[in-house]
């Protein structure tokens, strides 16, 4: 789908306004390998954010991604069914 995709700094600014908020996750991990996943977006850096994980078998994971896995549709975060990076037309 060649959705209208929105620029890095427009991502990281819709990001930084969901900190603390339950967040899905799709990522793409390679030849037809995805991980989906719920969790909390922990925080927003620079170049980086991260994802504190729903508890599997009593272990806590964090994921970290680049804002440009959402411009490239490597990751698809989304938040109360609105999907982060793409613009709404």
């Amino acid at each position: 789908m060649a959705a209208n995709r929105k620029s890095l700094d427009e991502i990281k600014r819709d990001l930084e306004l969901y900190v603390g908020r339950r967040v899905k996750l799709r990522a793409n991990r390679g030849r037809r390998k995805y991980i989906e996943a719920e969790g909390v977006l922990e925080q927003t850096y620079p170049k980086v954010f991260v994802v504190r994980l729903d508890k599997r078998g009593g272990v806590t994971n964090r994921m970290s991604y680049s804002y440009a896995d959402i411009l490239t549709s490597t990751v698809e975060v989304t938040v109360d069914d609105k999907q982060i990076g793409v613009a709404n037309l």
